[in-house]
């Protein structure tokens, strides 16, 4: 259930730049980076930094985006899936063979920040940007869940983003690195479609 949590509570693949970065002009980058992207996936790996706890835990897994659809299939002891299309999220359960089922919008960002991947095309709309050494740090303009900044890191590829950490008002983080990023591959839309297999119980929340 704490794995369920963390997911709903809340992604290298080049050298991290080793200058100054400049917000504005990086923002103006990532932006037409993602005017040009209809589809994307690859690999990530995912450490959640849980304060009151003190500890930090690991996962991995694929990812794939296209247009407001996500997906983010996550291995290792407990797998589950994350299913974002359009307005609804799905978290499936593997081997407790059960899936929430839930509204998404802006205002349950914090259900699942991974889904910020999917809107970095319009960062200037929807966060303050400013430029910390190798990194940008985005807050939000309006709430977004419990999401108090998200950190970039950079890199020279055609999907400039190396990784996404997002930062709670619990001062929990969450970091998701990118590996082996594919654009534009045309991923059919079926994806992103939630089937339930026999046996599985569906949690409308």
């Amino acid at each position: 259930m704490l794995h369920f949590v963390l997911i709903i509570a809340f992604v290298t693949l080049f050298a991290m730049p080793c200058f100054a970065l400049d917000a504005e002009q990086e923002v103006t980058r990532i932006q037409r980076a993602y005017e040009d992207i209809r589809d994307l996936s690859g690999n990530f790996t995912q450490k959640s930094f849980i304060k009151d706890l003190k500890r930090t835990e690991t996962y991995k897994g694929e990812f794939f985006i296209k247009a407001r659809k996500m997906k983010w299939e996550y291995g290792g002891d407990r797998p589950q899936t994350v299913y974002i299309n359009g307005d609804e999220i799905v978290v499936h359960q593997k081997k407790e063979r059960q899936a929430f089922r839930a509204r998404f919008e802006r205002s349950t960002y914090g259900q699942a920040a991974i889904a910020l991947l999917g809107g970095f095309g319009r960062i200037s709309e929807e966060f303050e940007v400013t430029a910390q050494k190798d990194r940008l740090l985005l807050r939000p303009k309006m709430p977004m869940g419990n999401v108090v900044r998200v950190e970039l890191t950079l890199g020279d590829a055609r999907f400039p983003i190396v990784s996404l950490t997002i930062v709670d008002t619990s001062s929990n983080r969450v970091e998701v690195r990118l590996r082996n990023v594919k654009i534009n591959q045309d991923i059919n839309d079926r994806v992103f479609d939630f089937v339930p297999s026999e046996g599985v119980t569906v949690i409308q929340q």
